[in-house]
């Protein structure tokens, strides 16, 4: 039983900690980063399968964690999708490095490795490398900034065959079909 403890003990600290020679953004201020945030690129995974216009929106709880809102709309259920969360620092706040939850008690890492100095781009990853997002405060970026992200994912040893370039204009009839079912803010 203890073994089970303890394994589990480490699953959870291990989804919460960072990437190996992936170190968490210093000097991170909370209050500069809140607001919205649109998905430029991702490692895709399940829960964000098929999703375009994906955006975050972060605020500040009364009790001082983070809420996280996540949308996205599925072209093919032809719905937005939403998912609310709270997200809590794993240590100093000044640290870019929180925990995040979707799902009750369960936390993954969320992991700042990069950010521009007025906070208008970010990278982010999980507990590992199979997790990966660049963010924007506008809906498109430079193609420079493309670059630095695929040059800077690439030395550090991400899978750059697998990102997904997010689709935040608006073509094929989806502004038609996203504005009838946009969601609440």
């Amino acid at each position: 039983m203890r073994y089970l403890v303890v394994c589990f003990m480490f699953f959870l600290v291990s989804c919460s900690g960072t990437p190996r020679g992936i170190p968490a953004v210093e000097n991170f201020d909370l209050n500069r980063y809140l607001g919205d945030w649109y998905e430029i690129a991702r490692l895709d995974h399940s829960f964000e399968r098929g999703l375009t216009h994906v955006k975050a929106n972060y605020s500040l709880n009364s009790d001082g964690s983070v809420k996280v809102i996540n949308t996205g709309f599925s072209l093919e259920e032809n719905t937005w999708e939403e998912a609310v969360g709270k997200a809590y620092f794993v240590a100093e706040k000044s640290k870019g490095h929180l925990k995040v939850s979707f799902f009750g008690p369960f936390y993954g890492a969320y992991v700042i490795f990069k950010l521009d100095k007025d906070y208008q781009y970010a990278f982010i990853t999980g507990y590992n490398r199979n997790y990966l997002w660049l963010l924007s405060r506008t809906p498109s970026v430079s193609e420079a900034v493309k670059a630095d992200f695929i040059n800077t994912v690439t030395e550090l040893g991400f899978d750059t065959d697998e990102i997904i370039f997010v689709q935040q204009d608006l073509t094929d009839g989806a502004e038609q079909r996203m504005s009838a079912d946009t969601p609440a803010a």
